[in-house]
């Protein structure tokens, strides 16, 4: 009984693709039948989910409808800011987790046809986000410093997919985008992970042979190499620490892409680089133990709407084929797909399709910061970067197994975890 409730958590590892998201029991030893499609697998489910989440908005830009269709809704605290903002902060976030999925080479599978199908779009949406006579025109030029932000996640996935999402573009479009990074200089960051933004924008344009300002990536990830890094591969977010999933959502894969992309300017990126990787796979280590056995993990600070972007750093290191040698990928994919099925039940897309706000459904507005609106719910497409290694990796072949608090509270070996400095 045990063996076949563990098979539906885990999703089950048939063929079949896109098909709807189901949720799972509940708890650990529940008899309740999980509705689970058997001729589904993991992959086949997590593209059908960042189908689901893309869908609507890349369908609506490429067709210039994208404003007119979606209704910009924000928090119940929102400040003073521009609506606006929200639009490039649903693009800009969406792109930079799909990335390294529209980077894959084009085939004839059905994944491989949508996948075509999506980054014409996402290319259309990055030519009209930044072209002036365009009615989805992004608002760049407003008086909120949130654009860059949002910017800076469209760096990334340009830094993720530069065949797929940079090259193609006609030097109308690219010259477009560069004048817009630039013209964001004019923003000074908080002291916190908002220098890791500048950071981005910055590092894409160096990565391109634009002029950047060296000073402002230079002080970013000295500020987290030296003075924020608390220890145990945990970064403090500015002077002060706080106990939240902001490591996750950008600290780490900012931190590691902004030295990545620079390490041709200098040694001392490369050391810094190679000590932010190692920086980032211990906390890995963390994400992968936050995962309770039967596929929650903790809500914990500001930002709790961004869902399972909190997981991007396990997600990178996945992705590139670096996870710690005692976490295995099948617990890796098994445990991040149970966090995924209990997130995105039929409460969590709203009828018209937009993701609604809260962790789980829309009953949860309370937990929307002042600075949220609906296009800040697209950041969860960051936990599906290794959906970025083929069908045919391991990744996605390998047979699901127990991850770590599974097999602890089944009284079962598992490895000791002990502070690690870096």
């Amino acid at each position: 009984m045990k063996r076949r409730l563990l098979l539906k958590l885990l999703g089950g590892a048939g063929l079949g693709i896109f098909a709807a998201a189901v949720p799972v029991a509940a708890e650990v030893g529940n008899t309740s039948e999980a509705k689970i499609n058997p001729k589904e697998n993991d992959r086949a489910y997590w593209v059908s989910l960042l189908n689901k989440m893309a869908g609507p908005i890349l369908d609506n830009i490429s067709k210039q409808q994208w404003r007119r269709n979606m209704p910009m809704e924000v928090s119940p605290t929102f400040d003073s800011r521009d609506l606006g903002v929200g639009y490039l902060e649903a693009f800009g976030r969406l792109l930079a987790g799909m990335a390294p999925w529209l980077e894959l080479p084009d085939d004839s599978t059905d994944e491989g046809k949508l996948r075509k199908k999506l980054r014409s779009q996402a290319l259309l949406g990055i030519r009209y986000g930044v072209d002036p006579y365009s009615a989805d025109y992004f608002t760049w030029r407003g008086p909120s410093s949130q654009t860059l932000v949002d910017a800076a996640h469209l760096a990334l996935a340009f830094l993720r997919a530069p065949k797929a999402l940079w090259e193609p573009l006609d030097q109308t479009t690219k010259r477009r985008v560069v004048e817009e990074f630039k013209l964001l200089r004019k923003i000074k960051p908080n002291e916190s992970n908002w220098l890791l933004f500048a950071s981005m924008t910055e590092t894409f344009l160096y990565s391109i042979g634009e002029e950047c300002v060296r000073e402002k990536i230079d002080y970013a990830v000295n500020k987290f190499d030296k003075d924020w890094y608390v220890g145990d591969g945990w970064y403090s977010d500015g002077a002060r620490f706080s106990f939240d999933h902001y490591n996750g959502y950008v600290i780490h894969c900012m931190q590691v892409e902004s030295l990545r992309h620079n390490i041709s300017a200098g040694a001392k990126y490369k050391e810094m680089f190679d000590r932010a990787y190692k920086r980032m796979q211990r906390y890995a280590h963390h994400l992968e133990r936050m995962i309770s056995p039967e596929g929650h993990y903790m809500v914990v600070g500001r930002s709790s709407t961004y869902k399972n972007a909190a997981f991007q750093p396990l997600a990178a290191i996945a992705l590139e084929n670096k996870l710690p040698e005692d976490i295995s990928k099948g617990q890796v994919r098994a445990a991040l797909t149970a966090v995924l099925r209990h997130i995105y039940t039929d409460k969590t897309f709203a009828p018209s399709g937009w993701l609604r706000m809260g962790v789980v459904g829309d009953k949860q507005s309370n937990l929307a910061d002042y600075y949220t609106n609906a296009g800040s719910m697209y950041v969860a497409s960051l936990s599906f970067l290794p959906l970025g290694l083929p069908a045919d990796d391991e990744f996605w072949t390998c047979a699901p197994e127990k991850w770590t608090s599974q097999k602890c509270w089944g009284a079962e070996p598992f490895p000791k975890d002990y502070y690690v400095n870096y």
